[in-house]
């Protein structure tokens, strides 16, 4: 084995002429092209998570028997949009029940001010790792000011969530794209958060359907983007299950590392039928290799 290791560490420093040379020298049928490090097997997601926003009527109609639809196709993580009258209690009993974890959740602004503390306190009970929130009213967000202050708030709860053990996360739509003032909102809120507390949930196809290509904030922050949207889209702009559209997943699942990406949520906001719309972005990135 140390030989082995030893004649890795040696093919890396050789230029190609040297290579293919050495190659020959001893029999080997590599194509010249190859390096050691095509060898090695492609990676693949351990664990795939899905947003429950995708199955919401569902969840409505049969929380527990929707839980338990969504462990039978393979999921193992799911991040919460409501609790559907359940207390931090129960939700923790529903997801033991059912082998699921749930990272983050999706709150509202308004929930930082007022009860922060024991919503952080609920978070723990439920097993969150993240805080994430999903939506700004468009009252607070006319102008660029008004995205300074969400950043102030954000940064101070974010603080206080730290202090109790708790991540905190920010979730993008497109309308954060969209120039104001000559700027680009999603771009000031970043600049003017901490990013040590305040981390990214990047939706990639909210981040697309504005002609962006979400590679660019993963490249811009890296270490922030602890979490992110999975969904698709086709060259007119329509959302799609993962993997039946344009966007390149190999790609940015490739720069997991770089990124600091933990979480991986599927989701599909209008599906026509929600659980084999999630059956195809479940089976797609289980297979994908990066």
């Amino acid at each position: 084995m140390l030989a082995l290791r030893q004649g890795l560490r040696q093919f890396a420093c050789m230029n190609r002429r040297d290579f293919v040379a050495s190659m020959s020298a001893v029999g080997v049928g590599l194509a010249a092209r190859r390096s050691p490090l095509s060898l090695l097997p492609p990676a693949k997601l351990d664990r795939v998570g899905v947003q429950l926003y995708t199955v919401r009527q569902a969840m409505r109609q049969d929380f527990d028997g929707s839980l338990a639809r969504v462990a039978a196709i393979g999921y193992k993580d799911v991040e919460f949009a409501g609790y559907f009258n359940r207390t931090p209690e129960q939700i923790k009993a529903a997801l033991q029940v059912n082998g699921l974890k749930a990272p983050s959740t999706h709150l509202q602004p308004n929930v930082l001010e007022s009860n922060w503390e024991q919503t952080i306190a609920a978070s723990h009970t439920m097993g969150h790792e993240y805080i994430t929130m999903a939506w700004i009213d468009e009252s607070r967000r006319k102008t660029l000011d008004d995205w300074r202050r969400i950043a102030d708030l954000f940064n101070r709860s974010a603080d206080i969530a730290k202090r109790a053990g708790m991540g905190f996360a920010y979730h993008n739509h497109n309308y954060e794209l969209a120039p104001l003032e000559g700027q680009i909102p999603y771009d000031v809120l970043l600049a003017s958060t901490d990013p040590s507390i305040v981390c990214l949930e990047i939706d990639l196809y909210w981040i697309a359907s504005k002609g962006i290509d979400p590679f660019i904030y993963i490249n811009r922050y890296p270490g922030r983007v602890r979490m992110v949207h999975a969904k698709d889209m086709d060259a007119a702009g329509k959302m799609l299950d993962v993997g039946a559209g344009t966007l390149d997943f190999k790609k940015i699942l490739a720069a997991r590392a770089k990124a600091g990406l933990q979480h991986v949520f599927v989701e599909h906001d209008e599906p026509t039928d929600a659980f084999q719309s999630i059956t195809n972005s479940y089976n797609y990135l289980k297979g994908l290799e990066f």
